[in-house]
């Protein structure tokens, strides 16, 4: 009847063994492994694992304005006994992006980080805006490129091999075009509007979240008119 957890020689009775013989035997966790359990441990240490309750709805952004991270939880409803299976984690994070503040007014330009595709994506884009009656003129905005993660080179996928071409110090142009052309403010978000000169901005590419990065704003056109490889888009 007795049952102890980890090593502990007091935990030690008298009785019969699994191997039918008489004498001392053990109650603890360890007489598993030494193989001088009483008769009885099984049923007096039964494993018990583990139990946890569903996870709970994600949280909102941690800080508005910047790319961050949101939590969900769970917690424990039986601890683990006698050698039961561990608890898994408790908490679990997942990247997100909140463009209003805490306030309810919208971010400012320059601290929403750009996501960015290929400019081919662009024509289909503009094809299903003339279609609907919803092409309005955009712009372009050009970028001088200053840092790039190594994720962008690993990119073996047919739609993330545009991500290949990026290279820190390149010029590079990306349209805002609708749907991303937001009605009211006539920008799209991650532009740079708003930015201080020589200020450092944030963009991820679509498509690979390893493939991120900053880049300097240097100006905004009527028109793009950078090499097809180094024409991209608001997202």
């Amino acid at each position: 009847g007795l049952c102890c957890p980890g090593r502990d020689p007091a935990c030690l009775s008298a009785g019969r063994r699994p191997d039918g013989s008489t004498g001392p035997c053990y109650c603890d966790q360890a007489c598993a492994r030494t193989l001088d359990c009483c008769h009885d441990y099984a049923q007096a240490c039964t494993v018990i694992p583990c139990v946890v309750s569903q996870w709970s709805a994600w949280s909102g952004c941690a800080e508005p304005c910047k790319t961050t991270y949101r939590v969900r939880m769970r917690h424990i409803i039986q601890e683990p006994r006698n050698g039961g299976e561990a608890c898994p984690a408790l908490e679990e994070r997942a990247g997100c992006v909140e463009y209003w503040t805490r306030q309810g007014t919208e971010c400012q330009q320059s601290l929403i980080p750009a996501l960015i595709t290929t400019g081919g994506f662009g024509k289909a884009r503009k094809k299903r805006a003339a279609a609907d009656g919803n092409e309005r003129a955009g712009y372009c905005v050009e970028f001088q490129l200053v840092a790039i993660t190594p994720g962008c080179l690993h990119s073996h996928h047919a739609y993330t091999r545009w991500m290949r071409y990026l290279r820190e110090g390149h010029t590079v142009c990306v349209e805002c075009q609708h749907p991303a052309l937001r009605s009211l403010s006539q920008h799209c978000y991650g532009d740079g509007t708003g930015s201080q000169k020589n200020q450092l901005l944030h963009w991820q590419a679509v498509g690979n979240h390893r493939c991120k990065g900053t880049w300097r704003r240097i100006r905004q056109l009527d028109t793009c008119s950078c090499p097809s490889v180094h024409s991209f888009l608001f997202i």
